[in-house]
């Protein structure tokens, strides 16, 4: 019997997310069935290259969020929950359960995206 090509994260890897997101759905908060959601699609070509597995390309989801992201593509690439090529996963921020957005870095770590002050006399 053919062994079959591993084509997700490695357990570590895995792990590094579940402990980044600290446990708990990036849309909802849940820490229930919890699995690990790939924001640019193994699908689309890109399953052979090296990042698409790392922590920057990966969010902790619960099942039905991340049946949630397929469904609802508009509010999830709004989110960051899902990222079109040609942009790298580490260059659009996630929404977070806190209300915050992050970036997520190849180091397994998220760093808080500030928003620019507005200017004084602004009317936006």
């Amino acid at each position: 019997m053919a062994s079959r090509r591993r084509t997700g994260p490695s357990e570590d890897v895995r792990a590094t997310v579940f402990e980044r997101d600290k446990h708990r759905c990036v849309r909802c908060g849940s820490g229930r069935s919890l699995t690990i959601h790939h924001r640019v699609n193994r699908g689309m070509g890109s399953s052979r290259e090296e990042w698409i597995n790392r922590p920057q390309n990966l969010l902790t989801a619960c099942h039905d969020c991340n049946m949630w992201f397929e469904d609802h593509p508009r509010a999830s690439y709004g989110e960051g929950w899902k990222v079109r090529r040609p942009m790298f996963p580490a260059e659009m921020p996630v929404l977070y359960p806190d209300g915050r957005r992050y970036v997520l870095l190849h180091d397994s770590t998220r760093t808080a995206v500030t928003r620019p002050p507005r200017s004084l006399g602004s009317t936006h």
